[in-house]
């Protein structure tokens, strides 16, 4: 086993030493360009992947296993909005009508999820695949009835004494109420329920999560926690860990980008300065850490022991990237030139052959690379189908901020 994983990391090595040759390579590409063949390639690649998938009705993909076999997860996964949101970005780009219906076959599948009350990922769940169909296909009373029910099984798990939703149910290491930053990612479900409803209940709970966060799950420096226990009948901490992260202190790639994309998500809809400094001050730690690597797809821990021997989280880097060209929109001229700058170093690299596999491979994800669970032996050196959401999401962003000008 040992073996194994050194043959492992060698290859992975040897695969992103070559990625500056393919990063130059493809830095003499016109941004429109590069975009426009990375969706090429991703529609490609998916419509092989809703081919491997037909003949298992209701599973949807995420991964690739071990034993090299591809990955697919039932509806109720955390995972499960992410494919077919893919998919309604694909549509959203190339306009094909059979990718659209696609979209909508695999968006169906969540429906069941809607009152869901076990979970508090089904934001992400149903946000990315029925909120997208809301965003491109107009208003529908299913549709609607969908993310309102879920938003009101998400506010069910919310606690008044903590000041926050749920996330995980489980006393496993010592949590009485533990929540997780990738928790702020499933506020924004909340946020659409207050501006489509008018439930004012919707916001309040989103913004006390947002504050209660911002306040106990951030060190000095700006990085986060990963989880943070509560006591729930008397919102004291107990805990605080880094569990999927390298150890308790240390700062776990992904966190750090979901922390950073929920708080410009949070400002969006609410206009609070505090969130706008704290999205500010996170991707200053992200940027200018020292051991983020020049094509700015992190180490997927940024205190990793291994550096620059560990594995890169090509998820984290995707994550990031989008949230940076977003948070762009809501800075001065000179952040947002860095922002958008790094963004782009990011999408030239993640659209490399370091990066992007090659048409029929990968199981026909667009992306390799990427890291899930290392401490718990999962998910490492995958594609990842949130990778492919959120890389697909920045190139939208990314031509619609910069490249329409």
């Amino acid at each position: 086993m040992y073996i194994s994983v050194l043959r492992r990391i060698s290859i992975l090595m040897i695969s992103l030493l070559l990625s500056s040759f393919w990063v130059n390579a493809i830095a003499r590409k016109s941004m429109d360009k590069v975009i426009d063949e990375a969706f090429k390639n991703a529609a490609i690649q998916y419509a092989g992947l809703t081919d491997q998938i037909s003949s298992t009705p209701g599973l949807l993909p995420h991964s690739i296993l071990p034993d090299g076999t591809l990955h697919r997860v039932k509806p109720s996964s955390w995972v499960s909005g992410f494919f077919p949101g893919s998919l309604w970005y694909i549509y959203e780009y190339t306009g094909n009508d059979a990718v659209r219906k696609d979209a909508e076959r695999f968006t169906s599948y969540l429906k069941s999820q809607k009152n869901n009350n076990m979970t508090h990922d089904i934001g992400f769940m149903l946000y990315c695949s029925y909120g997208n169909k809301w965003r491109l296909c107009g208003k529908d009373k299913e549709t609607e009835d969908i993310l309102l029910s879920g938003a009101r099984a998400l506010a069910s798990r919310f606690n008044a004494k903590v000041g926050c939703t749920q996330s995980w149910d489980t006393g496993k290491c010592g949590w009485s109420f533990p929540v997780i930053i990738d928790n702020m990612m499933n506020l924004e479900l909340l946020m659409w329920a207050y501006k489509e409803s008018g439930d004012i209940s919707f916001r309040d709970i989103a913004v006390k999560h947002a504050d209660t966060t911002l306040k106990n799950h951030f060190r000095k420096d700006y990085s986060s926690y990963h989880v943070v226990s509560y006591n729930p009948e008397t919102g004291d901490i107990e805990i605080k860990q880094t569990h999927q992260g390298y150890s308790n202190e240390s700062s776990w790639a992904r966190g750090q980008a979901w922390g950073l994309y929920g708080y410009t998500m949070m400002y969006r809809e609410t206009k609070n300065e505090a969130y706008l400094n704290l999205a500010r001050n996170i991707a200053s730690f992200i940027i200018h850490h020292k051991n983020m690597p020049k094509d700015k797809i992190p180490y997927w821990d940024f205190d990793a022991p291994n550096i620059p021997h560990a594995y890169r989280d090509v998820s984290a880097g995707a994550i990031i990237c989008s949230a940076l060209i977003e948070l762009s929109n809501y800075v001065k001229k000179d952040e947002a030139d860095e922002y958008l700058a790094v963004a782009e170093t990011q999408l030239r690299a993640l659209s490399s052959p370091a990066y992007t596999a090659k048409i029929g491979t990968n199981k026909n994800f667009i992306l390799k690379h990427s890291v899930g669970y290392l401490p718990g032996n999962r998910e490492i050196d995958v594609p990842l189908s949130y990778a492919d959401y959120y890389y697909l999401e920045a190139m939208l962003r990314f031509k619609n901020k910069v490249l329409k000008k």
